[in-house]
């Protein structure tokens, strides 16, 4: 019997500064790949303890908003006690917190179960890293 999870990894780069980046694509083609039709769950990892995956709307000025509110609820300043890296950077690893690092979604007939106007990104408020791995799995 052959293994029900399939997983990959995706090295994802951010650059150096705030950013969302839609994987939805990326999803989307890994869980044609791996369900082959096939009724599941995909669930989405980010194995850092500075970034996070959101769900939401993108191209409409959404994620914008999502990053100015984090900046509003998290300033990038020298209040936290977390005092490595760039000045502020302790507020990045408060970010899990509310961007949890991961998601998972309902997969139907080899589909992701997103709706409309849903897409899958990633959340990175790290200026120090530019670039993040994120793991996709599968479970049919």
């Amino acid at each position: 019997m052959s293994d029900p999870l399939r997983s990959r990894v995706l090295r994802v780069p951010t650059g150096s500064s705030e950013s969302v980046t839609d994987l939805t694509r990326a999803c989307e083609e890994f869980v044609g790949e791996a369900a082959g039709g096939a009724d599941g769950l995909f669930n989405v990892f980010v194995p850092h303890a500075t970034a996070g995956i959101a769900i939401l709307e993108t191209g409409s000025g959404s994620d914008d908003d999502l990053l100015a509110v984090l900046r509003e609820l998290l300033p990038p300043d020298a209040r936290w006690r977390h005092r490595h890296g760039t000045p502020g950077h302790g507020r990045d690893h408060v970010l899990p917190a509310l961007v949890p690092p991961h998601a998972t979604i309902p997969v139907i007939a080899g589909r992701l179960q997103l709706g409309t106007w849903q897409s899958v990104c990633l959340v990175d408020t790290n200026v120090d890293n530019a670039e993040r791995q994120v793991r996709l799995s599968f479970l049919g």
